[in-house]
C-alpha cells in the first residue's frame, strides 16, 4: 500500500519567512575556525564575583524551584527601586513589572500581549534582528524606517517617520542606545516620536539594555545623557520599557530581564509569559536584586571600562582601512567595507573569518532589504584588552594587503 501523500508544508509560513540568528552564526563560525570573536555581544571575561557569589548563595538557599510566575518580590522591588533613582520613574512592582526570560522574551510577550494581526509595528533600520521576527511571530507587519549615517552618527529623517505612522500603527520599537549603530536618541527626538504615538494612539516598545554604556567624544566631551521614552509626558502609560541583566552586569547567559509597563499591558504580558516559559530562573533572581543594588560607582566604572574599549577599537578599525564613526552607547561600531572590494558583506565576513581570523556580523541582517546592508558589518568591542589586541593584530593585515 502507497504511503499518503504530504501535500502542504510542515514549516508555518511564519517560521519560513525569516532566517535563523546570523549573530549566533557567526558565533559557531568564530568556534569553527579558530578566530577572534568580535560578532556577538557577551562579553569574553568574567562576571563581578560578588554577583556570583550570590548566584551560588540562591542556590545553596534552596531557591531551586518555580519562583511566582511574574518575578521574586525582592527582585521586582529591586527594579522598582533602581528605576526611581537611575530612570526617575516611579514604578508599582506589584502591578507594572513582569520578569522575564531575558530581554529577548520581554520584547516578544509584550508584543504578542498588545499586538493583533494585521497591526503595523515600526522599526527603525538597521535594526537588532530579532525586532522584525517578533513582529511576524506576533502577527504583525513590520515598516521600516531607516537611521541615516551622518558625520557625528545617525540620524532619523522626521518627516519620514511622520509618514510611516497610519491608522494601522499599532507600536514603535526604539532600542536606546541603539543596536548596531551606537546612536543615543536625544530628548528631543522621544519628544517627537511621543507626539506622534500620541496623535496615533501608538505603543512604544523601548529596550533599554545599554542604558549604562554612554561614551564621551574626546577627553572634553560630555557623556550623552540617557532618557527613557517613559519619563516623556504623556508616555508612561502607552510605553513598555524592556531591560535585562545581561549588558550591565555581564551575565547574558542568565537570560534574567524584565518589562514594565502600565497596569492593564503588565497584565497581559504576565499571561502571555506564563504560557511561554512560566518563569525565569528563581537564584539568579535573587542574584539579580544584589546586583541591581550595588552602589552608583559600579555604573561610573562599566562606563570608564567601555570607554577605554571604545576609544582602543575604533582607531584600529580606522587603521586597517574601515570607514566607521566613534559610537555613543552600546557597544558595537558599524564599519564601511566599501574600500576593500568585496561583492558583499557576507563574502567579506567569510573572508575576514577563514584569512584574516576575526569573526564580526554581516550587516544586511540589519536591514529587511538585505542590499542595504551589503557594503556593512558590525564589530563588537565588549571583549578582555587582549583580546581587541589579537584582533588588531590580525586586522592589520587588512591594510597591509
Amino acid at each position: 500500500m502507497s504511503e499518503p501523500s504530504i501535500s502542504r508544508s510542515r514549516i508555518s509560513r511564519k517560521a519560513a519567512s525569516f532566517t535563523e540568528s546570523v549573530i549566533r552564526d557567526m558565533t559557531r563560525e568564530a568556534v569553527k575556525y579558530g578566530a577572534v570573536n568580535l560578532g556577538q555581544g557577551f562579553p569574553d571575561f568574567a562576571a563581578p564575583e560578588d554577583i556570583k557569589q550570590r548566584a551560588m548563595a540562591a542556590i545553596a538557599d534552596d531557591h531551586n524551584q518555580y519562583a511566582i510566575t511574574w518575578g521574586v518580590k525582592n527582585f521586582r522591588d529591586a527594579i522598582a527601586e533602581k528605576s526611581r533613582w537611575f530612570l526617575g520613574l516611579d514604578v508599582d512592582p506589584e502591578t507594572e513589572i513582569t520578569v522575564t526570560c531575558g530581554s529577548t522574551e520581554g520584547m516578544i510577550a509584550a508584543m504578542m500581549a498588545t499586538v493583533d494581526p494585521g497591526d503595523e509595528v515600526i522599526v527603525f533600520e538597521p535594526f537588532y534582528e530579532n525586532y522584525a521576527p517578533d513582529a511576524i511571530l506576533s502577527d504583525a507587519v513590520p515598516r521600516h524606517v531607516p537611521l541615516y549615517r551622518t558625520e557625528s552618527g545617525f540620524a532619523f529623517d522626521p518627516d519620514e517617520l511622520r509618514n510611516s505612522f497610519n491608522e494601522k500603527t499599532r507600536a514603535i520599537i526604539i532600542c536606546n542606545p541603539n543596536n548596531p549603530t551606537g546612536k543615543v536618541f536625544a530628548r528631543s527626538e522621544l519628544e517627537f516620536i511621543a507626539k506622534l504615538c500620541q496623535e496615533y494612539d501608538a505603543l512604544c516598545f523601548t529596550d533599554e539594555i545599554y542604558e549604562h554604556i554612554l561614551y564621551r567624544n574626546g577627553p572634553e566631551g560630555t557623556l550623552p545623557k540617557h532618557f527613557c521614552m517613559a519619563t516623556i509626558e504623556g508616555m508612561k502609560e502607552r510605553t513598555v520599557v524592556v531591560n535585562s541583566l545581561s549588558k550591565t552586569y555581564s551575565v547574558t547567559g542568565w537570560r534574567v530581564g524584565y518589562c514594565i509597563a502600565p497596569p492593564d499591558i503588565t497584565s497581559a504580558i504576565r499571561k502571555v509569559h506564563d504560557f511561554l516559559t512560566v518563569g525565569a530562573a528563581n537564584p539568579l533572581q535573587h542574584a539579580g536584586a544584589y546586583a541591581l543594588g550595588l552602589p552608583k560607582d559600579y555604573y561610573r566604572t562599566l562606563q570608564q571600562d567601555y570607554q577605554r574599549k571604545r576609544d582602543y577599537i575604533v582607531p584600529k578599525l580606522q587603521a586597517a582601512g574601515f570607514d566607521c564613526i566613534a559610537p555613543d552607547g552600546a557597544y558595537y561600531v558599524m564599519a564601511d567595507i566599501s574600500r576593500f572590494g568585496f561583492s558583499d558583506d557576507v563574502t567579506f565576513t567569510k573572508h575576514l573569518i577563514h584569512e584574516i581570523g576575526v569573526a564580526v556580523v554581516p550587516a544586511s541582517s540589519f536591514y529587511h532589504d538585505p542590499s542595504l546592508g551589503s557594503q556593512l558589518v558590525r564589530f563588537c568591542f565588549c571583549k578582555l584588552d587582549e583580546t581587541l589586541e589579537a584582533a588588531a593584530e590580525r586586522l592589520q593585515r587588512l591594510a597591509a594587503g
